[in-house]
């Protein structure tokens, strides 16, 4: 058996591939929709994916199950569990549905279903036995059921998808999956989940790839109330400060449940020129995606350009400040070559963001302006401005500038509302990275923006007043 964890680090989102080496056969579970990744690695270890899964519907990506399956011919499976609410759409008409008990075989590998309820209703693990050395299952691919360390979270159905109060019925869900499921399994079973740290689908995810049943019985702050039986208390415990969930989950949810678009073989991105990006600007034909960090952007920037700082969080970023159901138009990046482009391209279309139409290498002839900054000091007195704080909830619970209001940066586009409709807003994060992408969205949007230097950060280090703090 061949087993390989293919890790994006943007969503800290793992999918797996594993392979029958005797006959040359694969399964892809929770594929990313950018799958050049996994066509690339059958190629290289000769092996054929036929088959092609995933855990349940996600929230924080968009699948790629019917992507890979329409470019390799693979079978699809997918939950038929959760019932009729939590049933996958027309997308996936031609798919297997699992119930809890079936088996997928892979050559001599079997993975066989088993229902984990919790995290969401439709949840499904996978025992994975290598039939070449074992009679046993040796893995559990568990999602989003256990990750190293955390659960994940039950409550997203209400803060993504509009549930009322499910957050309950999915902690107890969670409580019985594991005492009945997970916990009923030897302790050298490896664990392997769907996401690590950085992942907003649990509270305290950990770092390290893998995890067993043993050492999660032994060491999981959940072990405790499941030895004891205490389901209020575990309840409690998993519902207490779980972290903000991004507006975009609510549309990721909808569209892996109908099933996302088809990219196919996507062609490389063509180069723009300053006269073509100059045009389509003045005409607002396009939006020009600055990739440079927030320093950079402070000295000049494109008019309504949003700030996607460099490749390597496009996808959470881009998440952030694009919204695809409301915004048509086609988006211009700034990169240095065609396959950087092309790289952050596949970042953005994991979070349903497609219509990436070129990139362009320079700022160079094009009008700039300059984001309105505003330092820690003058902020004393002033009285008429309105102070958001887009970090997280913990981060502004634990400590903020007096004052100073609430709105996650993953959040603030979604809720408009809950800013002033006239006036100026000052906006802040940690160190000013955050902000630079939220204020970007915002000054767009139309909100009369203007960044705190240095951010948080910076005021503790230019002001000697104290933090507020929230229980």
């Amino acid at each position: 058996m061949l087993l390989e964890r293919i890790y994006d680090e943007d969503l800290a989102q793992a999918s797996y591939v594993i392979g029958c080496q005797a006959t040359g056969e694969a399964i892809v579970v929770d594929p990313r929709r950018d799958v050049a990744v996994y066509l690339d690695f059958a190629e290289k270890h000769g092996l054929c994916i036929v088959h092609v899964t995933e855990t349940h519907i996600h929230a924080d990506y968009l699948s790629g199950t019917r992507e890979l399956a329409d470019r390799t011919g693979a079978r699809m499976h997918v939950s038929d569990e959760g019932g009729p609410d939590w049933t996958y759409g027309a997308g996936f008409a031609g798919a297997e549905r699992l119930r809890h008990g079936d088996s997928i075989v892979v050559g001599n590998v079997r993975l066989q279903v088993v229902h984990t309820p919790g995290h969401t209703p439709e949840h499904l693990s996978f025992l994975v036995t290598d039939g070449a050395q074992a009679i046993d299952p040796g893995f559990m691919l568990t999602g989003d059921f256990v990750f190293v360390g955390d659960l994940g979270r039950p409550d997203l159905l209400d803060e993504a998808a509009g549930g009322v109060d499910t957050r309950f019925a999915g902690a107890k869900q969670l409580f019985a999956s594991l005492r009945d499921s997970f916990l009923t399994l030897p302790d050298y079973v490896q664990v392997l989940p769907a996401h690590g740290a950085g992942s907003a689908c649990g509270k305290a995810l950990g770092a390290i790839a893998t995890t067993t049943v043993g050492y999660e019985r032994a060491f999981a702050w959940w072990a405790p109330y499941l030895a004891a039986a205490d389901e209020q208390a575990f309840v409690d415990a998993l519902l207490d400060g779980q972290p903000d969930a991004h507006a975009y989950f609510a549309r990721m949810k909808s569209q892996n449940r109908s099933g996302p678009a088809l990219l196919g073989e996507l062609a490389p991105l063509p180069e723009r020129s300053t006269e073509s990006v100059r045009e389509l600007l003045e005409t607002d034909a396009a939006i020009l995606v600055d990739t440079r960090d927030q320093h950079a952007v402070h000295e000049g920037t494109v008019a309504g350009a949003l700030n996607v700082p460099g490749v390597d969080k496009a996808a959470t970023y881009g998440a952030w400040v694009v919204d695809p159901e409301v915004e048509s138009r086609p988006l211009v990046l700034l990169a240095d070559d065609e396959d950087e482009a092309g790289r952050m391209r596949d970042h953005l279309v994991r979070v349903g963001i497609d219509a990436v139409d070129g990139y362009t290498r320079s700022l160079d002839g094009l009008p700039l302006v300059q984001p309105r900054l505003m330092q820690p000091e003058e902020l004393d007195g002033l009285t008429d401005l309105e102070l958001v704080d887009v970090r997280s909830r913990a981060e502004h619970a634990a400590g903020h500038i007096p004052g100073s209001r609430h709105l996650s940066g993953g959040r603030a586009l979604w809720h408009l509302d809950e800013l002033p409709s006239s006036g100026t807003v000052v906006t802040y994060c940690q160190s000013g990275v955050r902000n630079s992408v939220v204020a970007s969205a915002l000054r767009r949007a139309g909100v009369d923006v203007i960044e705190l230097d240095g951010s948080y950060a910076g005021w503790a280090r230019a002001t000697d007043r104290e933090p507020a703090t929230t229980a």
